[in-house]
């Protein structure tokens, strides 16, 4: 078991992109069909509009663009402590010619969480106050859902990246 490399099948997590205008949206779905070089997937598509809007601002750097542009399950994180919208989705992937990558479970339970639990938001709403007692109150229902999250792999991934932005202590 060990040393062996995923496969596609159904029940496996996949990572994908749509084009969505000049950037990039992204996909994370479980595989629920396959036949051929087409697999039918479920799951949840987010568009990164706050991330978006900073690069149209000029606020952000060459990083911020390769993210909208070439979305990763490794660096769509620095897009998700922005503003996001999110749906449903449920499409028929080519194998051809769509991007399908395996992601491990951890991997999607972590995005999906991030994404159902609107932690987008609150971690925006926090960076976007002034300092004072709204961003205090802001900090301390982010402080509170964070503790409150069941899995552990997504409350670690929320401690590190608010430790990085350097928002709750």
């Amino acid at each position: 078991m060990l040393g062996k490399k995923p496969t596609l099948k159904e029940g496996t997590y996949v990572f994908s992109t749509i084009q969505n205008g000049e950037y990039k949206d992204f996909v994370v779905a479980a595989v629920t069909g396959m036949e051929g070089r087409q697999i039918g997937i479920n799951g949840i598509r987010v568009n990164m509009v706050g991330l978006k809007n900073k690069v149209e601002q000029g606020k952000t750097g060459q990083r911020s663009v390769e993210i909208l542009t070439n979305p990763t399950p490794d660096n769509i994180i620095l897009g998700l402590v922005y503003r996001i919208e999110h749906d449903n989705y449920t499409a028929i992937l080519d194998l051809d010619r769509d991007r399908c990558d395996i992601i491990p479970p951890k991997v999607y339970t972590t995005i999906d969480g991030w994404v159902r639990e609107s932690l987008s938001e609150l971690l925006n709403k926090v960076l976007s106050l002034p300092p004072g007692e709204e961003q205090d109150e802001a900090k301390r229902i982010l402080r509170h859902r964070r503790d409150t999250l069941l899995d552990k792999n997504l409350r670690r991934t929320v401690y590190s990246v608010c430790r990085s932005l350097k928002i709750l202590t």
